[in-house]
């Protein structure tokens, strides 16, 4: 396993040139704790649109099945008014 050294720059850097440190010694526990809670507020509202959302549509969907519903039992009124009316005229006939 190679082994790794820590050594202090013997020269300045060149202007402009900035070192990369890594990106969890840059923040504070407040900067973190502020970073946590604006991730937090931000899910916390993406989930209320998509809640809202969700609502719309199947408030959409309810109401196409009860225009859905109420076609088919304007059908069944008709269907069964046309049956009746059939069978009137067989008896008729028959006798």
């Amino acid at each position: 396993m190679p082994t790794y050294q820590i050594r202090a720059p013997t020269a300045a850097l060149p202007q402009g040139v900035v070192m990369a440190a890594s990106p969890g010694s840059l923040h504070s526990p407040q900067q973190l704790a502020e970073e946590a809670t604006r991730k937090r507020e931000l899910r916390l509202m993406k989930n209320r649109e998509a809640a809202r959302e969700c609502r719309r549509k199947k408030k959409e969907y309810v109401k196409c099945l009860e225009n859905r519903v109420a076609v088919l039992e304007n059908q069944n009124k008709t269907l069964i008014e046309e049956l009746k009316a059939l069978k009137d005229l067989y008896c008729h006939k028959v006798e």
